[in-house]
């Protein structure tokens, strides 16, 4: 007899264009909330609504704040680093998104 050993993934399929909570991108990215404050301030993101109470940002912050990390880990990039390097594959995107048309 053998046997199977079987994995489940339980998630959930997020458009680019949902939003989130801080508290939502801190569970999803393993950070805390100073972290996502100071990608704010640096402008890497962009709230879509800031009160008090509640901070929403576009579902594209999770990428985002991923790939600053992984900057900051493997290149030991800073945030302003970070916020130029982001800037500069943005425009990348942008420009082959173009050259696809």
């Amino acid at each position: 007899m053998t046997t199977r050993n079987e994995n489940i993934l339980i998630g959930e399929i997020c458009d680019e264009c949902d939003e989130i909570t801080v508290v939502e991108l801190c569970r999803i990215c393993s950070v805390d909330e100073e972290l996502v404050d100071e990608l704010i301030a640096e402008g890497i993101l962009e709230p879509t609504s800031y009160s008090p109470e509640t901070t929403v940002l576009p579902y594209s912050s999770v990428r985002r704040t991923r790939t600053v990390i992984r900057m900051q880990r493997d290149l030991g990039l800073n945030l302003p680093g970070a916020a130029v390097a982001l800037d500069l594959i943005d425009r990348i995107h942008l420009l082959q998104a173009r050259i696809g048309r």
